[in-house]
């Protein structure tokens, strides 16, 4: 249909299911009464062996002309495509959103509806470190005001938007200079957000709690490591890593997105890789994310129904206990999203 509005996503592509992701998700778009035009960017292990260099150009091209991308999973070896990304691009803010699927098989009966944002740069990521000597290894951790007035800046915008709170987490106590001043900034940013109410928690502190009562959170702010950490954690309560996706984002001086990336949380999974058997969630979830970015939020929501409707009535893929293939999968999805979309 030459008539439909059309989106522009430069799509990075990776190794191992990355290209049975894509297939997935160009499925999906195909779908939708809108003309999505991926324009792809090579950033597999091969060709970053080749130029690697030449690799992340071309992205960060893309991401210039575009401002909006779909990232697949790569491989680290050298570097991490992931860090490099961020750096180039200046994102400050991962927005990682967690909830429970009816269908998925979990150890927790409660209902999770969670948002771990965590500032995308610094913290003990910031430096490899180096050995001094045989026996000693050291390394220096960053936290920086800008990025962390970001992830703050945009936890409390979502904290209102969602009628929550927001939770900060750290070691404080510990790290009293790096996280110190994390928390320090966080405050700051509550101070601008009268009606939403705002805790400091010790993070070993929180992650005890949300094992023993997860449905007490809706939004958590974090440096960069903890935040990883917590989002693995967080999926693990709902059942499943592939259930992931995240967004990216970096912003101007006035604070407005910049640049904005869409990713699953999960990785290559070289040993199912070509076997058309993965588990494209995620990535659609990922997609979902976008398009509400995007402007297309009832678009974005039908897609991220589909995917829970589908998973929901036991058609999903062997990871989650269902008989499904990828395709098939995605068919399920695509069923789901028909009526959706012809009523919208």
């Amino acid at each position: 249909m030459t008539d439909r509005p059309a989106l522009h996503v430069a799509e990075f592509h990776g190794d191992g299911i990355s290209a049975e992701l894509s297939q997935s998700v160009h499925t999906v778009a195909a779908a939708l009464p809108l003309d999505v035009r991926f324009h792809a960017v090579d950033l597999t292990l091969e060709s970053r062996r080749k130029d690697a260099n030449a690799c992340y150009d071309a992205a960060m091209a893309a991401m210039r002309q575009h401002g909006l991308a779909l990232k697949h999973p790569t491989v680290t070896e050298k570097e991490s495509p992931n860090k490099i990304l961020r750096e180039r691009c200046d994102f400050s803010v991962i927005h990682r959103p967690v909830a429970t699927l009816p269908g998925v098989k979990t150890r927790h009966d409660g209902k999770i509806d969670l948002h771990v944002i965590r500032v995308a740069v610094g913290g003990t990521y910031e430096d490899a470190g180096r050995r001094i000597g045989p026996d000693v290894a050291v390394s220096i951790r960053v936290i920086e005001r800008r990025p962390s007035r970001a992830a703050a800046l945009y936890a409390f915008r979502l904290a209102k938007a969602l009628g929550g709170g927001v939770c900060s987490a750290s070691k404080y106590t510990i790290q009293r200079a790096t996280d110190g001043l994390f928390e320090e900034v966080v405050a700051a940013v509550a101070k601008e957000f009268p009606g939403v109410a705002h805790h400091a928690e010790l993070f070993d502190s929180l992650l005890y709690k949300l094992i023993i009562k997860p449905e007490s959170y809706r939004v958590i702010v974090t440096p960069n490591e903890y935040g990883d950490f917590l989002s693995d954690a967080a999926c693990g309560l709902i059942g499943s890593l592939g259930l992931g996706a995240s967004a990216n984002f970096g912003f101007d001086d006035a604070g407005n997105v910049r640049y904005a990336m869409f990713d699953p949380a999960g990785g290559t999974a070289p040993d199912i890789a070509g076997k058309g058997v993965c588990n494209p969630s995620a990535s659609i979830l990922a997609f979902a994310m976008l398009l509400s970015h995007a402007g297309h939020r009832n678009l974005g929501d039908a897609v991220d129904a589909a995917v829970r409707g589908a998973i929901a009535a036991g058609e999903s893929t062997r990871d989650l206990g269902g008989t499904l293939d990828t395709k098939g999968f995605t068919a399920a999805v695509c069923r789901r999203l028909a009526p959706a979309v012809a009523a919208r």
